[in-house]
């Protein structure tokens, strides 16, 4: 079994003066948890010990957390007719490249190249996070997320989810929300 920890932040303000004293790394700072201290939302960090065996990174943190996986959100980043574009859907499916395409007023959409994603974000595959990436990309929410209160979404790094809200994640992210998931 996955040793869990959680971690509830009102405005994060502890957690500020952590983060910024191990230069955003320390104590399980990341630069999306900053990002979210920075601008005072609330959110939960879950933590758990990531298999690297395991299959599905996604569905490895629902099981761990013991969250649906339909409210466990994974990080994709797809190329839209030549620029990098994060897509936020469900673990529990996949992306409609068509349709993020169609989200984002473009015309076609392919999943980008992984170390391209990792180099621009500033994350690692498995732990890319739609917030505090390296180069902000525009980013689409996909709109089921709208049915929860809360969603989790990774943390920056392998085995570490943040637990807010879908309205807090897309102003933090200036996502566009659009229906992008499949079943």
């Amino acid at each position: 079994m996955a040793k869990k920890q959680k971690k509830q932040h009102g405005t994060g303000a502890h957690d500020a003066r952590a983060d910024r004293a191990g230069g955003g790394r320390r104590a399980g700072g990341t630069p999306a948890t900053v990002a979210l201290t920075a601008a005072g939302v609330a959110y939960t960090v879950h933590s758990y010990e990531h298999d690297p065996a395991h299959p599905s990174y996604g569905e490895e943190a629902a099981e761990a957390i013991g969250v649906s996986p339909d409210r466990v959100f994974k990080t994709l980043v797809a190329d839209v007719d030549g620029a990098l574009t994060v897509a936020v859907v469900p673990v529990a499916g996949s992306l409609d490249l068509k349709a993020l395409a169609s989200a984002v007023g473009g015309k076609r959409a392919a999943m980008a190249d992984p170390a391209l994603a990792e180099r621009t974000t500033g994350y690692v595959r498995g732990g890319i996070s739609p917030l505090g990436q390296r180069k902000k990309l525009r980013t689409v929410l996909d709109d089921s997320a709208s049915a929860h209160a809360t969603i989790c979404v990774s943390a920056g790094r392998r085995g570490l989810e943040v637990e807010l809200s879908p309205d807090d994640l897309a102003a933090l992210t200036d996502a566009v929300r659009a229906p992008i998931g499949r079943a």
